[in-house]
This record gives structure tokens, sequence and C-alpha cells, in this order.
């Protein structure tokens, strides 16, 4: 009940800003306005886990395993927030320091089939290695989509 009141509040503080800057012609031709509340840090977590659920999808074809460190999705998910544009930078931020960093990897020869690759953070960067021991209760592995 208190979060319908506060998105009535938000509808209101908005449509008095709308008031003021356009004109009444105008919002007459809106068919709706849509406040959206910010996303959590849980929940851009999970969009990481998404995100990389497809990276770990394409991996299927080569038999490699991908898993994170809880420091290297926290990373992720910190840098690849922006409060004003949500969670769409994240994409391209994975695309960048994840995709581009695994496919140079790759085609060095620094992986390999049946190999398990880590996403960790390391100093403030987004580094990946292959996996030699067993998992942790920090790692998690990326289960493919699809």
């Amino acid at each position: 009940k208190e979060e319908r009141l506060v998105y009535e509040e938000m509808r209101k503080k908005l449509m008095d800003a709308l008031d003021k800057v356009f004109r009444p012609e105008f919002l007459n031709r809106v068919d709706g306005i849509i406040v959206f509340h910010a996303l959590t840090k849980d929940q851009i977590t999970q969009i990481v886990d998404l995100e990389l659920a497809k990276v770990a999808e394409r991996l299927t074809e080569y038999e490699i395993t991908l898993q994170i460190s809880e420091d290297g999705r926290l990373l992720l998910a910190e840098l690849g927030y922006d409060p004003e544009m949500g969670a769409r930078p994240l994409r391209r931020l994975i695309q960048n320091k994840v995709e581009d960093q695994l496919s140079d990897a790759l085609l060095a020869g620094e992986f390999k089939r049946l190999d398990t690759i880590m996403i960790d953070a390391e100093d403030g960067e987004v580094v990946l290695r292959r996996e030699t021991t067993e998992p942790t209760d920090e790692t998690q592995e990326v289960v493919p989509v699809g």
C-alpha cells in the first residue's frame, strides 16, 4: 500500500512538472505516463546473470564452462548500472569487458575446449582466467539460457 502511495506521489510531481512545460493541447494527446522505479542492486545482479547466461550459451559449442565470482558479479553490476539509463549500459559493458576479452583469449589459445573460465574482479577490473580448482561458495556457474 505504501508503495502505491509513493507511486502516486511521483506521478503527481511528474504531471505538475509537465503542466508547467507543455501546453494542455499536447498533454491531451499523451495516452499515458508510466513512472518506473529505480532498479535495486539485486535486480541489477540478476540482469548480469541473464546477460552472462547468453554468453555461456554461445560457449557450449566449445564445451567451455563459464563461472563468475561474487566480486565479479558485483563489479559488473556496479559498472553497468546508470541511475538515468538503468541497466541499458550493462549489455555493452559485458560485451566490452567479458566477450571481447574472451574472444581475444580464445583466438590466442589461452582457453580451449573443456576449460572452465572464471569471471572475477581484480583491482577494479574484470578479469578472466582458467579455473583449475573446484568452485567455492563464492562462485556460481553461469547456466546457459535456452
